[in-house]
């Protein structure tokens, strides 16, 4: 059977689509021989690079006359540029992390890192990762007042930070390898049928609390709204959900070639990518290229894709950011998203991807029932150009008198994490929803106490 959309394709989106088959050959190309290159050898090749772009990165300071440099703020830079994991991220702002193994129910071995709290029974804080990513980007910030994680630390929260199956903390399973195809044979169902409750259950086992509050970036807000949707008991477990820079059902890409292939064939990214991990080498060229031209890479590829322009985040703090941007996923994963883009429908991922069933359309993939389900409080925390959010769109799939929506105005979708003014336009609607859960907790408690005196 013939692939359906080639014949479609106008003469000007064939240079786009031979431009994605050479980059995903390329790097497929590119992963089989840095998987033959033994560990210590690629590692100390990517350690010896990195200190010469800090030393090239040093040299071109220098030679900038118009240019102010605080050498403390250098040595932050550097060392956030340089860290390999999110331990070594929290040491540069002077913090220690724990690790925690969580087990699922089919078995994946997921990593949680938590901030250990100043005081035994702190409320729970749980923050969850965006699509291609891992628990890093919370410790990224060159401020360490603009890092959320330890500003709620700070403010006595008891925080946890979690990873998805199959990202660079949670690449375990007790019996399946990551090199094989069924490893990577997950999509969002699985983050929200198991990753998102097996995670909360151990935290609340753990720290003995009965509920926490989630915040979840991005796709870490769809897994949310997912599983809260399909597990009645979740909504005693997560008092209030804070969702930065939601996604639930985007309406497409800026680039309209790759979106109207998508939307055509959304196994287009099989086709490209094959079964099961997406881009493999990113993080060897993240460590590999010189840290302001990867920045150009990024700046350019998010800005063709979503046309997001990054105009919120400093220079300085890209460099720090993008190098611990990427982390794996399954292409499984972003081919769901392309369904959920194609159907305009939040739904299940849908297995039948055939031509044939597609014309005859047997069976309908079913919608996360998140309007009817869901019972925790959510706040929907999104820039106003962000591309990717659809508001109106949202509070229609959202329940009507429990979500509210608040603008930043002006921020795109990595500005509500990573923004320079992050802590002045952002962190307060965070605390504003936390202080109306606390005060609401206060509510029941006092209700409770006068019915007991009674």
């Amino acid at each position: 059977m013939g692939v359906p959309f080639i014949g479609r394709l106008s003469a000007g989106e064939w240079p786009t689509v031979l431009g994605s088959l050479f980059v995903a050959y390329f790097e497929s190309i590119i992963s089989l021989i840095t998987e033959s290159i033994p560990l210590p050898i690629l590692q100390s090749i990517t350690t010896i690079l990195s200190h010469i772009h800090i030393y090239i990165f040093r040299i071109f300071i220098s030679d900038s006359s118009n240019q102010i440099v605080d050498p403390e703020a250098q040595k932050i830079k550097e060392r956030l540029t340089e860290a390999t994991n999110a331990h070594e991220l929290c040491k540069v702002h002077g913090l220690i992390l724990e690790d925690h193994i969580v087990r699922t129910k089919d078995d994946y071995l997921l990593t949680l890192h938590r901030l250990p709290p100043k005081k035994v029974g702190s409320p729970v804080v749980y923050l969850h990762h965006g699509l291609l990513m891992c628990s890093d980007i919370w410790f990224v910030m060159n401020k360490r007042d603009q890092n959320l994680p330890y500003v709620l630390h700070e403010a006595g929260y008891d925080v946890w930070l979690g990873n998805n199956r199959g990202n660079k903390y949670s690449a375990k399973h007790l019996y399946l390898k990551p090199n094989s195809r069924k490893f990577w044979d997950f999509s969002m169902d699985e983050f929200a049928i198991y990753d998102i409750p097996d995670s909360i259950n151990h935290i609340l086992k753990h720290t003995s609390m009965k509920n926490l509050i989630y915040i979840g970036f991005s796709q870490g807000s769809a897994q949310a709204f997912a599983s809260l949707s399909i597990n009645s008991d979740l909504n005693n477990k997560v008092k209030l959900f804070i969702a930065l820079a939601p996604a639930i059902t985007p309406t497409g890409l800026h680039h309209k070639t790759v979106d109207t292939l998508i939307k055509t064939s959304p196994n287009f990214m099989y086709l490209l990518f094959g079964k099961r991990t997406l881009l493999p080498t990113a993080s060897f060229w993240a460590n590999t290229i010189y840290p302001p031209l990867f920045v150009k890479v990024i700046d350019a590829s998010v800005q063709g894709l979503f046309d997001w322009r990054s105009a919120n985040i400093d220079q300085d703090q890209k460099i720090s950011s993008f190098k611990h941007l990427y982390s794996p996923t399954s292409v499984k994963c972003i081919v769901h998203w392309f369904q959920i883009i194609r159907n305009g429908k939040f739904q299940l991922f849908d297995e039948n991807t055939s031509l044939t069933y597609s014309l005859s359309r047997s069976f309908q993939p079913a919608n996360f029932p998140t309007r009817t389900n869901i019972k925790t409080p959510i706040r929907l925390i999104y820039g106003t150009i962000d591309s990717l959010v659809n508001i109106e769109e949202y509070l229609s799939l959202l329940p009507e008198y429990t979500t509210r929506a608040i603008p930043v105005e002006n921020h795109e979708h990595l500005d509500i994490i990573w923004g320079k003014d992050v802590k002045r336009l952002v962190f307060p609607h965070i605390f504003n929803a936390l202080k109306e859960a606390e005060d609401e907790d206060l509510d029941i408690k006092k209700v409770t106490n006068d019915e007991e005196s009674i």
